[in-house]
C-alpha cells in the first residue's frame, strides 16, 4: 500500500520550520548582538514605579437628590526626586527655591509641613498637628537627632545636611529646608508622596513646566466641592489622615486607603466615611530617562465611593441659617442700642450681655427626620485648611465664654429649657391623675407651701407687673399664661420621679439617634443632683424642675423632637440624619436610615389635646402670655392660606447678673402637624425674642412647594 504523505508536503513543512528558526535566530541576533547595547541602555534608563490612583469620594445629597457636596477633578504637582537630584540639575537647592518663588508669585500656597516658624529666632509651632509631630519625631530617629533638638539646631542641621549655601537668606534657606525635609520625612514615616502643590491651575503648571521641565510631575486627583455655603456643621470637611487615622483606616492591603488619602474630619464626612470613601486603585507607571511617562498600566481600578442621601432639605437648611443669622444680628443691634442708652443713663444694672451663640432645628413631625439643623456662628468648610482662616476660627478656642464657629450648638449645646418644659409637666400631671383637663388652680402670685421653711417662689407675672396674678386656670390656660404658680403646684404633687419618667419617654436627656456627635444633656433628678456641687435634693428642686430649671439641660435637637412628639400624640422617632445610601452609579440602594420609634409617651388622647390646645392658645389667644407670639401667628397665613401654629416660649435663668437664654418651640399646621421647630439663643433674654426667626422658618417651609417629592428610586438617573 503506498504512502499517504506526499514528499512535496514534507519538504514544504521543513522549509517553513527552517524559516521560522532563521527568523528567531535573526531576531535574537539583532537584539543581543547588533542592538544589545542600545536596548540595555534603554532598559537602564527606564523607571517603573507604582502609584495610587485616587478614587472619587461619594457625593452627599439632600432628601430630594440635590447635590450638597461633590468632587471636582484637579491637578496636583509632585516633585520627581530622580530628576531633581540627577546629573542634569546642577544646583537642586536653587531649583527648589525657584519653584517655590514661582508658586508664591502666583498667589498660591505650597505644602509646607515643616512645623517651624518662618523667620528667626526659629521656634516649633505650638499648634502642630499630630501628623506633623509624628513626622518630626520619625525624622529625628532616622537622622539620629536627639529628641530635644531645638528648632534653631534643626535649621542649622538642615543647612549642613542639604548643603544650603550661606549666600541664601534665612527666609530662602527655610523654604529650601521645608521642601527637602518634606521629601525626606516621607521615607521616615512611610506616608504618601509629597504633594508640592494641590489643585494647581493650568497657568501655574505651564509656567513651572516651562521653567523646571519634568522635575515637576502633574497627576490628576479630586478636590471636595461644596455646592452650598450652608450646612457646614452638618456636612463637615475632609483632610489628610493623622497618624492615628492612618492606623485606623489602613488595616490590611485591601483597605482601599493610601497614605495620602483624604478622610472625613467632622460632620457627615466623618460619620459616613465608610460609605463615602471609595477604594483607591494602583497603576504601574513607566518613565524614560528624561522623566517623561511612556506607559501606564492599571493593575487595580479605583472604585468610587457611594452616595449618601441626608434627611436634610437643602433649600430649607439655607433658609433656616439665613433666618437665624439675621435674627441674631437684629437682636444684637437692638441690644447694643439699648445698652448704650442704659449706659448713658447710668443704669448699668440694666446692661445685657452679648449674644454668644444660637441654634435652630426643624424636624418632620411624623418621622422625626431632621429637615434643617443650624448653628450660629458658622464657618466655610472649603476654607478650613487656609491657615489664616483657620487661625481666625480658632482665635477664641480656649475661652469657653466666647462663641466657637466650628462647634455645633444644635447638637452639642445643652440649655435649660425654661417654660418650654411646662407642657411636659402638664402631661405628667394629667397622666398620673394629679389633675384632669377640668382642674383649675388659682394663681396666688407666691407659692407659699414651703414659706415656713424659707422657700416661696414667685410667678413671673407677679414680679413683672407689680403683684399681678393669673386667674383660675385650667391646664390649657396655664400653658397659655405660662403660669409658674400652676406648674409649681402640679410639679410638687406629681413628684420628680414621674417628671423624670416622662422626660425619658420624650427623649429629653437621652440620645436622639442622630449619627453626628451630640451631648445627651441632663434631666434634673435626685440621683445626680450632688454632681453639680450643690446640696442634696429638696422640695424646691422639684418645683424648679417643673418649670424647666434646676439641673435640666437639653439640646435644641432634643427640644425639636420633644415638640414633634407632643404634636403627633407621643411618638418619639430616631433623629437619624441618613435617608439612604446608593451605589456609586446610583443603581442600587445599599442602606437606609433608621427612623424607628425610640419611645412612646403613654397618655390619653384628651390629655395631649389639652396640652396642644394650650400651645395653640399661646399663639392665637389675645390673652396670651407673649404678645410677640400672638401678633406673629394669630391669623398667620402663607400664600393666602391660613396656618394654625402651636407654640411655647421659654426663658431660662442663668443666675444673678447673667442675661437669660431664649428658648422657643412650635409646630404647624396645628390641625395636621408637619414640622416642629426649636430655637435657642444664648443670652437671648426672652423666648419671645425668637419669634421672628420662627416665623421666617415657617414662611420658608410653607413656601418651598411640594413636600411630597422623594429621592430618586433605584435604577434611575439623577436629573
Amino acid at each position: 500500500m503506498g504512502s499517504k504523505i506526499k514528499t512535496s508536503r514534507v519538504v514544504a513543512f521543513g522549509l517553513v520550520v527552517a524559516l521560522l528558526i532563521a527568523l528567531c535566530v535573526g531576531t535574537l541576533y539583532n537584539i543581543q548582538i547588533l542592538n544589545g547595547a542600545a536596548y540595555y541602555q534603554q532598559s537602564q534608563n527606564e523607571q517603573i514605579s507604582r502609584q495610587a490612583v485616587v478614587a472619587a469620594r461619594g457625593n452627599i445629597l439632600d432628601r430630594y437628590g440635590r447635590v450638597m457636596v461633590s468632587n471636582r477633578e484637579c491637578y496636583n504637582l509632585y516633585i520627581n526626586t530622580t530628576r531633581l537630584f540627577g546629573e542634569d540639575v546642577e544646583d537642586p537647592n536653587a531649583l527648589i527655591l525657584e519653584m517655590v518663588n514661582i508658586v508664591e508669585e502666583n498667589g498660591i500656597d505650597w505644602t509646607d509641613d515643616l512645623p517651624i516658624s518662618e523667620e528667626p529666632p526659629y521656634e516649633y509651632d505650638s499648634n502642630m498637628s499630630a501628623l506633623q509631630r509624628s513626622m518630626l519625631e520619625a525624622y529625628f530617629t532616622r537622622q539620629g537627632l536627639a529628641e530635644d533638638t531645638s528648632a534653631v539646631e534643626l535649621m542649622s542641621y538642615f543647612r549642613t545636611r542639604y548643603e544650603i549655601s550661606n549666600s541664601y537668606s534665612s527666609e530662602d534657606m527655610r523654604k529650601i529646608s521645608a521642601v527637602r525635609y518634606a521629601l525626606n520625612v516621607r521615607y521616615a514615616i512611610n506616608t504618601g508622596e509629597y504633594i508640592f502643590v494641590e489643585d494647581a491651575s493650568i497657568d501655574l503648571i505651564s509656567e513651572l513646566m516651562g521653567t523646571v521641565g519634568t522635575v515637576v510631575e502633574v497627576r490628576s486627583s479630586y478636590v471636595r466641592e461644596y455646592n452650598t455655603q450652608y450646612a457646614a456643621h452638618i456636612l463637615g470637611y475632609v483632610g489628610a489622615m493623622t497618624a492615628e487615622e492612618t492606623e485606623q483606616y489602613m488595616r490590611g492591603d485591601d483597605s482601599g486607603y493610601s497614605y495620602d488619602s483624604l478622610v472625613g474630619k467632622m460632620g457627615v464626612e466623618l460619620a459616613f466615611e465608610e460609605w463615602l470613601h471609595g477604594s483607591d486603585g494602583t497603576a504601574r507607571v513607566t518613565r524614560n530617562s528624561s522623566g517623561t511617562i511612556t506607559g501606564t498600566v492599571y493593575e487595580e481600578d479605583p472604585v468610587p465611593g457611594n452616595h449618601v442621601y441626608l434627611t436634610i432639605d437643602m433649600q430649607l437648611q439655607e433658609a433656616v441659617e439665613r433666618a437665624l443669622e439675621s435674627g441674631v444680628i437684629a437682636l444684637q443691634q437692638q441690644r447694643d442700642q439699648d445698652n448704650a442708652e442704659h449706659q448713658a443713663a447710668g443704669e448699668t444694672d440694666e446692661i445685657k450681655e452679648e449674644i454668644r451663640e444660637a441654634a435652630a432645628v426643624v424636624v418632620d413631625v411624623d418621622t422625626g427626620e431632621p429637615l434643617a439643623i443650624a448653628s450660629y456662628p458658622t464657618f466655610d468648610p472649603s476654607q478650613v485648611f487656609d491657615p489664616e482662616y483657620y487661625e481666625e476660627l480658632m482665635v477664641n478656642s480656649d475661652d469657653p465664654n466666647m462663641p466657637q464657629p466650628m462647634y455645633n450648638y444644635a447638637l452639642m449645646g445643652a440649655y435649660a429649657p425654661g417654660s418650654t418644659f411646662k407642657p411636659l409637666t402638664a402631661l405628667a400631671a394629667l397622666t398620673n391623675n394629679v389633675i384632669n383637663t377640668e382642674t383649675r388652680i388659682k394663681c396666688e402670685g407666691v407659692f407659699n407651701k414651703y414659706a415656713d421653711q424659707g422657700y416661696a417662689p414667685h410667678c413671673w407675672i407677679y414680679d413683672s407687673f407689680d403683684g399681678l396674678m393669673h386667674g383660675n386656670d385650667n391646664v390649657s390656660e396655664a400653658i397659655r399664661d405660662s403660669c409658674n404658680y400652676f406648674f409649681y403646684s402640679v410639679a410638687d404633687q406629681t413628684g420628680i420621679e414621674a417628671l423624670d419618667e416622662m422626660a425619658e419617654d420624650f427623649g429629653l436627656g437621652e440620645s436622639t439617634g442622630i449619627e453626628l456627635p451630640e451631648v445627651t444633656g441632663n434631666m434634673a433628678n435626685p440621683d445626680n443632683h450632688e454632681d453639680y456641687d450643690v446640696d442634696a435634693w429638696v422640695y424646691g428642686d422639684t418645683l424648679q424642675a417643673g418649670i424647666g430649671q434646676s439641673d435640666s439641660t437639653f439640646t435644641p435637637l432634643q427640644l425639636a423632637e420633644y415638640c414633634a412628639a407632643i404634636a403627633n400624640g407621643g411618638t418619639r422617632h430616631s433623629a437619624s440624619i441618613l435617608k439612604s445610601v446608593r451605589s456609586f452609579d446610583y443603581s442600587t440602594q445599599l442602606a437606609e436610615g433608621d427612623h424607628s420609634v425610640l419611645s412612646t409617651v403613654e397618655s390619653a388622647d384628651y390629655n395631649f389635646a389639652a396640652v396642644q390646645q394650650g400651645m395653640y392658645l399661646l399663639a392665637h389667644d389675645v390673652n396670651s402670655s407673649s404678645v410677640d407670639v400672638y401678633n406673629a401667628f394669630n391669623n398667620y397665613s402663607v400664600n393666602g392660606e391660613y396656618i394654625g401654629v402651636a407654640a411655647k416660649t421659654g426663658t431660662s435663668q442663668l443666675g444673678e447678673n447673667k442675661t437669660n437664654n431664649a428658648i422657643f418651640m412650635c409646630y404647624a399646621p396645628y390641625d395636621d402637624p408637619e414640622i416642629a421647630v426649636a430655637i435657642v439663643i444664648a443670652r437671648g433674654q426672652s423666648g419671645a425674642n425668637c419669634t421672628n426667626i420662627a416665623k421666617d422658618i415657617l414662611d420658608a417651609y410653607f413656601s418651598l412647594g411640594d413636600k411630597e417629592v422623594t429621592a430618586e428610586g433605584e435604577n434611575t438617573l439623577l436629573r
